[in-house]
């Protein structure tokens, strides 16, 4: 990846803030104090619609047509002074924002001294009626980064009868997995429901792909050879026995070779584009599904809902709390709760929760263990890594519901068995065994999950509300080798980091 001169560093990060006659907002906040960026950052305008900043500390924030140059801007985070002024008093290249805090001892004088353990409880005891479960609609945006790499690929060749298939050939093949990859798709849309998975439907308004295309072309060229070279040397009526360790499968060749169509053939060149289009509204349906779910998981994540595996709220008990701090989120003071487990759980972090009705506004997380292991005959897996960030905002009904999430999630898999796919042939008359390839596989890879997501507007809705409602599932990513800031231009998103900006797919290969 590119590394940036310091000079084209100043004028990405350090754009002046838009103009209000463009109707968007774009800046950097940075701590008075350290100079350091502010992530996290909430930023609202008059009818509480904003944005939230970036891991940089960037934000874009659309205004609607009808903003005014006087309509207040909010900008707040925890432990920081808020700021209020007019939109069109905000002129500054960066937005500095200045620490606020005040000592725990003082607010304890004119408040209960409750334990870190009794807020807890009353987090709990009110969950209820501080959370909105109602049917919503939730303007948002999701962005789901995926990187890969690979630690190890080796293929040892014992045996082979077919020549082409030589150890200069599968080292070829071996050669053109990548060593590293990464894959971004970003989608906008509406999530009508709730928070049951029966009570949730998507209606995708754009949706993009950002990856190296060209990675896809070279398994094409090598699956393809690979065909070729089996084509020749296997027998009609084959089937293959594939073996590794103690299993054992079987794959007739139909499975391997698609019928290829005769372009002078009408019927046939019908059927298959008929298949094309069918496979197209598929890929679309499966698409909308697949987000959908994903969202629906990670409502389903959050420390509020009773079968989450962030369980620190509703199995308290399990769990160490220890009360930090006393800050301020703009002028709600808020207890700071640091939390460990007592045993055998997962994870640890820390719990912003509002000192007047005892609602939790914001975790961070991480895990203290692998969250999951996994070793049987040389199939490895390690979930080593399970992280992440929680905000909730209050609506105009004095409820609170998710304003951003944040997850990193990582695993290591590994392979490391032996491999042996045999040729056989009852037609052919003598030995039914005709070819044989074998050898031992030893890949091991890491990939890392990256999930954002940010509520920008929600609204209550009917149970006829969303009953009516139809997903289309009409709507595929457009694919970008490189990012495209103009492909969201009119919409507000999660300001892309450095790294989404730089992303570069590699040349085509011919």
């Amino acid at each position: 990846m590119r590394i940036y001169t310091l000079l084209v560093f100043i004028l990405l990060g350090f754009a002046p803030i838009s103009k209000i006659n463009a109707q968007a907002i774009s800046s950097k906040i940075i701590d008075s104090v350290t100079q350091k960026p502010i992530p996290y950052v909430t930023v609202q305008w008059a009818n509480k619609k904003g944005a939230i900043t970036n891991e940089e500390g960037r934000f874009s924030i659309l205004l609607e047509k009808n903003a005014k140059e006087t309509d207040s801007l909010f900008i707040s985070c925890l432990g920081y002074e808020l700021i209020a002024r007019p939109i069109n008093t905000f002129d500054e290249k960066v937005i500095y924002l200045s620490p606020s805090a005040i000592e725990l001892k003082e607010v304890l004088v004119s408040n209960k001294q409750y334990t870190a353990d009794e807020i807890i409880d009353l987090v709990n005891d009110n969950i209820e009626k501080n959370y909105n479960f109602d049917l919503t609609k939730k303007r948002l945006f999701f962005r789901k980064s995926s990187f890969q790499r690979m630690l190890k690929n080796d293929f040892s060749l014992k045996k082979s009868t077919i020549e082409a298939l030589n150890k200069k050939f599968l080292d070829s093949i071996i050669k053109t997995v990548p060593e590293s990859n990464s894959y971004y798709t970003e989608v906008l849309g509406d999530l009508y429901g709730n928070y049951e998975d029966e009570k949730q439907k998507l209606n995708l308004i754009k949706a993009s792909e950002l990856y190296d295309k060209n990675m896809e072309l070279d398994f094409e060229k090598v699956e393809k050879k690979f065909n070729e070279i089996l084509k020749k040397n296997i027998k009609t009526d084959s089937y293959f026995k594939i073996k590794s360790g103690l299993f054992g499968t079987k794959v007739d060749t139909d499975e391997i070779f698609e019928e290829e169509v005769d372009s002078t053939d009408v019927a046939a060149v019908n059927e298959q584009l008929a298949k094309t289009k069918k496979n197209e509204e598929e890929r679309k349906k499966n698409f909308t599904n697949y987000r959908r779910k994903a969202l629906g998981e990670i409502l389903n994540t959050l420390p509020i809902t009773d079968d989450t595996d962030l369980n620190f709220l509703n199995k308290s008990g399990r769990y160490e709390f220890t009360l930090q701090d006393f800050v301020y989120l703009g002028e709600d003071a808020v207890y700071v709760i640091d939390f460990k487990p007592k045993r055998s759980e997962d994870y640890k972090g820390t719990l912003y929760i509002n000192s007047d009705d005892f609602a939790l506004i914001r975790v961070d997380y991480e895990n203290v263990k692998p969250i999951k292991t996994f070793k049987l005959l040389g199939v490895s897996l390690n979930q080593y890594l399970s992280k992440g960030k929680i905000i909730f905002s209050k609506g105009n009904d004095n409820r609170y519901g998710l304003r951003y999430f944040e997850s990193e999630n990582g695993n290591r898999m590994g392979i490391d068995r032996p491999l042996k796919i045999i040729e056989l042939n009852k037609v052919v008359k003598g030995r039914n065994k005709q070819n044989e390839l074998s050898g031992n596989i030893d890949f091991a890879f890491r990939n890392i999950d990256k999930n954002e997501v940010v509520v920008f507007d929600t609204e209550n809705i009917s149970n006829s509300d969303f009953d009516a409602f139809e997903e289309k599932k009409d709507i595929l990513p457009t694919y970008m080798p490189s990012y495209n800031a103009e492909f969201w231009s009119g919409y507000n998103i999660i300001e892309p980091n450095q790294a989404i900006k730089e992303f570069s797919a590699t040349e085509e290969i011919n």
